[in-house]
């Protein structure tokens, strides 16, 4: 016999071969068990054919499948909204990628996993340039058309593995799985050369905007807040060529 944690006596409830049906017609288990604990010494089984239950008995039990069956259905209803819930908190509710938020926890995943299994990956960091003249002058629902427009060219020209993130007002990153610092420049370069050459219409007008753009390679060991320091770095050096280069 199996020790109880406190003395008491299990009662096994045990239903005849053939199913029967529960409350809401579908059938019930062929075996059923019930435990019933009770003050005595011991945990001991005792076998109680299902014939002998009375019609209450077979009821609640019959009532207590169904409510197990209908618990089991809400549990999952809450998981998925629960799901869904997390889902829009770690997402930038103008763009839909992740929020910053969310970004560094994913690029803490990110470097975690290169750092275990030595694999390269590596962070891209886009600022818009001309972005505060378009609020000024079309006003901040033309500022989040461009926006928008940004986060869905980004999201169209990366790969399924690649991660985009909304890291600031005007601000944007990517983390590259698989990609060396240099395939990473070479990356950048692509995107911004295709958001430069994007025209987003407003109104009677085509909006465009100028980026800077920075990469660096994720280190082992690396903290997310140190990585995206360091592609920020990169991206203000861009800027302050593009600057120098248009005097």
């Amino acid at each position: 016999m199996q020790k109880a944690d406190s003395s008491s006596t299990v009662i096994t409830l045990h239903a005849p071969a053939a199913a029967y049906p529960g409350r809401s017609g579908r059938a019930m288990p062929d075996r059923t068990s019930e435990t019933v604990r009770r003050r005595a010494g011991e945990q001991a089984p005792v076998a109680i054919p299902y014939a002998e239950l009375t019609p209450a008995v077979r009821g609640a039990l019959a009532a207590l499948e169904d409510e197990i069956a209908s618990l089991k259905v809400e549990r999952s209803g809450l998981i998925d909204r629960l799901r869904a819930v997390e889902d829009l908190a770690d997402r930038d509710p103008l763009t839909t990628v992740l929020n910053r938020r969310a970004f560094e926890r994913e690029l803490d995943r990110v470097i975690a996993f290169c750092t275990r299994f030595g694999v390269q990956a590596s962070l891209l960091y886009f600022d818009l340039d001309g972005f505060k003249q378009i609020n000024d002058r079309h006003g901040h629902a033309a500022g989040d058309q461009v926006i928008s427009a940004v986060a869905r060219l980004l999201q169209a020209n990366i790969r399924d593995s690649d991660v985009v993130g909304r890291v600031g007002g005007d601000e944007f990153a990517v983390i590259l799985t698989k990609a060396g610092e240099g395939d990473a420049i070479r990356k950048g370069q692509e995107l911004g050369a295709a958001v430069q050459r994007m025209a987003v219409p407003h109104q009677r007008t085509r909006l465009r905007v100028g980026i800077s753009v920075g990469a660096t390679g994720l280190q082992p060991g690396d903290a997310a807040t140190e990585a995206l320091r360091r592609a920020d770095g990169s991206m203000y050096a861009d800027k302050s060529r593009l600057r120098v280069q248009s005097l």
